[in-house]
């Protein structure tokens, strides 16, 4: 692709998703998520090989339904309230078809269907905006509308996508599977959460993407995309290798890391809004995640699983490390301690 493609592409996503962010009807929005998935096709596709060109159709196909949906709940709602507004989503009905149409452009389960296999069609960047850049739109109109919306589907499919985006991962050995499952899982906690503290999930949602922007592109910097690479690039970039070790802990919510701050935090909001056994489930369905993040951690350190399969080892290699690589692997490390000026801010 081209640098001018490269740029057209860019300045859409951008508009999309201002587009969006920034409406309060619906006709606007859903623009805006029009041109954001138009402009993100060509990303997908761009290495012209098949499982790229069907990762594309996948989302396109199913981006233009949940599309669909959301004009149609919104026609619905303007038809018994004559009102366009974002924020006046009012008819049930409305409400519940939004909450689906939503939950499919996330990826909430039982909508993810595609989005494993959309994330292993596509390079590594254009993954890092899938899972980061483009679930942010469609997560703002949720932050709009969670006042009207009902909590009990939307509990359910948080306690679903914590448990299946935990389990699935398990036995992944592609990486972006493995970051696609994790962030189905995430989008569990962040759905879980969004009625009683939106505040609270869209923090949940900037750490997130903290996480795993550190993580997509240090394996960026590495070539990496499977398990058996991932076990021999500590002879390339060990440093690197000890980084990702720790930024796969955070991510998987471990103290005192800064993962730890959104699921604590979230707890403690369940806890408090009485739904003691919610939290409980929760924080038992985090170990599923946290049991593939410690292997991802344990292939990317000095330490080779016993295998019968001879692997290349790679040449120890002084490329300096992308400043943007090391920068958020810090934050997405060390910000635990400042989190009293976090939760503040938010």
């Amino acid at each position: 692709m081209n640098p001018q493609a490269k740029l057209i592409c860019a300045i859409s996503l951008l508009l999309g998703s201002t587009i969006t962010i920034s409406s309060n009807h619906w006709v606007t929005a859903w623009t805006g998520l029009e041109i954001n998935t138009m402009a993100i096709l060509p990303l997908i596709s761009k290495s012209h090989h098949p499982r790229s060109i069907e990762a594309a159709t996948k989302y396109f196909l199913v981006q233009a339904v949940a599309s669909t949906l959301i004009l149609f709940s919104s026609m619905t709602n303007a038809w018994y309230t004559g009102q366009w507004d974002i924020t006046q989503m009012t008819c049930p009905t409305s409400c519940l078809i939004l909450t689906t149409a939503i939950a499919m452009k996330l990826g909430l389960v039982p909508f993810h269907f595609w989005f494993p296999e959309v994330l292993q069609g596509c390079s590594l960047t254009t993954g890092l905006l899938l899972s980061t850049a483009m679930k942010f739109p469609p997560m703002t109109l949720l932050l709009m509308t969670s006042q009207s919306l009902n909590p009990t589907p939307l509990v359910i499919m948080a306690i679903a996508s914590a448990a299946l985006g935990g389990w699935m991962g398990l036995n992944q050995t592609q990486t972006r599977k493995i970051l696609a499952f994790s962030s189905i899982s995430h989008l569990g906690w962040m759905a879980v959460i969004l009625i009683y503290s939106p505040k609270l999930a869209l923090l949940n949602f900037y750490l997130y993407t903290l996480m795993t922007a550190a993580v997509f592109l240090t394996l960026n910097s590495m070539k990496t995309l499977n398990l058996s690479t991932l076990m021999t690039t500590w002879t390339k970039s060990p440093a690197l290798s000890a980084a990702l070790m720790l930024t796969l802990l955070s991510l998987a919510g471990l103290p005192p890391l800064t993962g730890f701050l959104p699921k604590w935090l979230i707890i403690q909001e369940l806890t408090k809004q009485e739904m003691a056994s919610t939290a409980t489930i929760m924080a038992f369905l985090s170990l599923l995640g946290l049991f593939f993040y410690l292997r991802l951690a344990y292939c990317a350190t000095i330490t080779l699983p016993p295998h019968t399969t001879n692997h290349m080892k790679r040449w120890h290699t002084n490329k300096p490390t992308n400043p943007m690589v090391a920068t958020l692997t810090t934050m997405s490390i060390t910000l635990l301690p400042i989190s009293p000026m976090i939760t503040t801010i938010v």
